[in-house]
């Protein structure tokens, strides 16, 4: 039940983001609003990397709810994936045993973010140092401010 699960978890703002590692109301603990937070993108696949394979490496971090190599309309890899976890923290054990090879080659993991959010979140950025490289020598500073 809700209310037992969620005495086992402080400072919960919503039920969704309970997790139920017994699995019992699968519905429950695998519902959308807590997706992003359990997901991640994978960029840097080998092309000859299989979904089983992927599956199985990534399984060593925990549970997988999905795994899903990007392929082209022939079927063929486009070098990334997205992984599903069933929890939020086996993301975080995943990321936080970088670097990770598969296939022979290093992949990149990276939290995935909606397609909404990835760019509202660039434009609430600060930045109060930026490198700019191969100028001429005749610029100056105004030029450059």
């Amino acid at each position: 039940s809700i209310g037992m699960a969620s005495s086992s978890v402080d400072n919960i703002e919503s039920p969704s983001l309970i997790s139920n590692p017994s699995g019992e109301d699968e519905k429950f603990s695998l519902n959308n609003s807590d997706e992003q937070y359990r997901k991640l993108f994978i960029g840097g696949l080998s092309y000859t990397t299989i979904d089983d394979k992927l599956k199985e490496y990534c399984s060593k971090y925990g549970d997988i709810f999905e795994c899903a190599i990007m392929r082209d309309r022939e079927g063929r890899s486009r070098g990334f994936a997205f992984v599903n976890f069933k929890d939020r923290a086996m993301v975080d054990g995943f990321m936080a045993h970088r670097p990770h090879i598969i296939d022979g080659r290093q992949i990149e993991p990276k939290r995935a973010m909606p397609r909404d959010e990835t760019s509202r979140s660039e434009g609430q950025l600060t930045v109060k140092k930026i490198f700019i490289g191969a100028i001429k020598d005749e610029l100056t500073d105004d030029d450059l401010k």
